[in-house]
């Protein structure tokens, strides 16, 4: 369907059109979801060249882009170049869009993903603290957004063996995805699928092995 709105929306108005981007970043997204990482990167490339050539590098469609796609080399193994991109794009949307805007929290939380797959936990956990504060200033506590920070920090701590603290936010997380989303919520289940692996690790004798970063988590 987004492949079919792509299409029109290029014959009518022209491949250069800002129309377009909504589309294009929609679709960038899909294939984010599918696993389709080297297609995804090739479109994101694509739509961060229009969005630069026709609104600026510094315009917000220009940032809502970046922010779409800047894990993309993270999920490609391409730890150095997503890093490089994520410090790219936050210094831009707290400049251009101030240190609360919501898009400047998921530049924040992207971040905090690349650094967690390169094992940098302190540095993670820093930047998976000062989301999480930031949007529970902005968006409230039960806000979705917000509970994808205390997912992506539970998620840390279970890896770093830090079973209590873990244990204490992956329960919030699950109990709010539940009211916010509902309980047969995709991201809902897997919230609790994860807690559930996190306990079984834990009985594990202190052997557990690090958790994979689930696939929906995007923060």
């Amino acid at each position: 369907m987004h492949r079919q709105t792509l299409a029109t929306k290029e014959k009518a108005l022209g491949k250069g059109h800002p129309e377009m981007l909504t589309s294009m970043n929609n679709l960038v997204l899909v294939l984010n979801r599918q696993g389709k990482y080297e297609e995804e990167g090739a479109m994101h490339r694509q739509t961060l060249a229009i969005c630069e050539k026709v609104l600026g590098k510094e315009h917000p469609d220009a940032l809502t882009s970046m922010n779409n796609s800047a894990p993309v080399p993270d999920n490609q193994g391409k730890y150095e170049e997503a890093e490089s991109m994520n410090r790219q794009e936050l210094a831009l949307c707290e400049k251009v869009l101030g240190p609360e805007h919501p898009s400047t929290l998921t530049s924040m939380g992207n971040w905090a993903l690349v650094l967690n797959s390169q094992g940098k936990y302190e540095e993670a956990e820093s930047m998976n603290r000062q989301t999480l504060a930031r949007r529970e200033k902005v968006l409230g506590p039960e806000h979705p957004d917000t509970l994808t920070s205390v997912y992506c920090l539970a998620h840390l701590l279970a890896n770093l063996q830090r079973y209590d603290d873990s244990v204490v936010l992956y329960e919030r997380a699950c109990a709010g995805y539940s009211t916010a989303l509902g309980k047969d919520h995709p991201t809902t289940r897997a919230c609790r699928q994860h807690y559930s692996d996190m306990l079984a690790s834990q009985e594990q004798d202190g052997l557990a092995r690090p958790l994979e970063i689930p696939n929906n988590l995007t923060a």
